[in-house]
């Protein structure tokens, strides 16, 4: 559905901690930047911008994945936090090309009106944005938008927002990749989806907020990156997973990385227990 160049030491440090593919141009304005590559290198490089589930918990921020790969930028999902974490992480908010939501949960995508204000006054955008999500998308993102800021709520965005409802088993086309969603266990009433993105040659699955299902496994196969959910320790829920259901089954995740995130209070206070790669917020993975 569519709708409407400085020392060694400065490079050093913005290498480790700017934008998707530090280079000695970051730092410049955005209009200077390359933004895809990094010596001529076909990479995908996913930004952790926040790794705790809807309580914040221990602090850490809600949902959102930075995807940079051959000129494109997708953010899946975006909580409450997403903005203050991309400003935080040095991340040019203005080169988001795309914004995938996996479900319409507040802590997955109640930070896109806060997104839209930054574009809006602070980096003037005028080029177009596509919003992928389960249906009603379109809906929910402008009545919070609404009510949140009521008057530019109400108005057009200066800015083309193209708005695409997708059902399981849908592609979407990306420059240099695709996306595919995929439905999960995680809501009676309204649809939940997970993302498989395929960007500059590297497969990124994203399992969104789920309960155990044999499909992930069969989802997660020979990505080179599976980012799944681990909301509890022990405690068994039919919509979010528990450390121990993902352990029984780790012989068969065939990922060539698995990191868990949407992290409760509970793993994380067993961290040490926990035989699994953790997220944790500024976390950059690079893939090649």
């Amino acid at each position: 559905m569519h709708r409407r160049a400085g020392n060694s030491r400065w490079r050093r440090r913005w290498s480790s901690r700017g934008s998707c593919f530090a280079s000695p141009s970051e730092g410049l304005p955005s209009r200077q930047r390359n933004r895809g590559s990094v010596r001529g290198e076909t990479m995908v490089e996913v930004l952790f911008c926040g790794t705790g589930d809807a309580f914040c918990s221990a602090g850490q921020l809600q949902a959102g994945y930075l995807l940079c790969g051959q000129g494109t930028r997708v953010l899946l999902d975006c909580g409450a936090t997403t903005l203050a974490a991309l400003h935080r992480h040095g991340e040019d908010v203005s080169a988001i090309d795309m914004v995938a939501l996996s479900h319409l949960h507040g802590d997955h995508f109640g930070g896109l009106p806060f997104l839209f204000l930054e574009w809006i006054y602070q980096s003037r955008r005028t080029r177009p944005l596509e919003v992928v999500g389960p249906p009603g998308t379109v809906e929910r993102v402008g009545s919070l938008f609404r009510t949140l800021y009521r008057d530019v709520g109400s108005r057009p965005l200066p800015f083309p927002v193209h708005y695409r409802e997708v059902l399981p088993e849908e592609h979407v086309k990306l420059p240099g990749g695709s996306l595919l969603a995929f439905r999960v266990p995680h809501q009676e009433r309204e649809v939940s989806l997970g993302f498989d993105v395929s960007l500059a040659g590297c497969r990124v699955v994203y399992s969104g907020d789920t309960g155990w299902t044999p499909e992930l496994l069969d989802r997660s196969a020979d990505a080179d990156l599976f980012i799944c959910e681990c909301s509890f320790y022990a405690t068994i829920v039919p919509n979010h997973l528990a450390y121990t259901t993902l352990a029984a089954v780790r012989d068969r995740l065939r990922a060539r990385r698995t990191i868990l995130t949407h992290l409760g209070r509970d793993v994380l206070a067993r961290r040490n227990e926990v035989n699994f790669e953790l997220a944790h917020d500024g976390l950059r993975v690079k893939l090649r």
